[in-house]
């Protein structure tokens, strides 16, 4: 099984949409997606209202996801991690042990050849219409990504 972790600052809002939104997407015999934040700000609570209500919009459900911290041993189960900004990778890769950690771990928005700009925005100090905007661009990379994880 090949296992994925998306990774935001505070898992409630990015991480969490490109969790749901990614495994919509895969066969969930094949395929375990996960989500976790570099800080530790949100630890046990469910993604941000606006998140839930864009993902339920696209037939999705988050609601359920709880919000938890990148540890080390992250590294060690999951065979991709997938970073929101340049921040988050650098926080991710502070942790890393060594080189075949280090290599697990991209930006999302790496996937998409089209994007000039590899950050996701974070929503969460805007309105619902960048948790649109965030989902739209999450769901067109994720889908590009299940194409890659699925011939690969």
């Amino acid at each position: 099984m090949t296992s994925i972790l998306m990774v935001c600052l505070g898992n409630i809002c990015r991480s969490p949409l490109a969790h749901g939104i990614l495994e919509s997407k895969l066969p969930k015999d094949l395929f375990y997606i996960d989500s976790a934040g570099t800080a530790n700000y949100h630890v046990g609570d469910a993604p941000d209202y606006r998140s839930i209500a864009v993902a339920k919009a696209n037939g999705i459900d988050i609601s359920k996801q709880q919000a938890r911290q990148f540890k080390v041993t992250d590294f060690d189960a999951f065979d991709h991690v997938y970073v929101m900004d340049q921040s988050n990778f650098d926080n991710v890769i502070k942790l890393a042990r060594h080189t075949n950690d280090i290599a697990k771990v991209k930006l999302i928005l790496e996937i998409d050849n089209s994007i000039k700009d590899k950050k996701v925005p974070d929503p969460y100090y805007g309105n619902i219409s960048d948790f649109h905007d965030v989902f739209n661009l999450l769901n067109t990379t994720c889908k590009l990504l299940a194409n890659q994880l699925q011939t690969n």
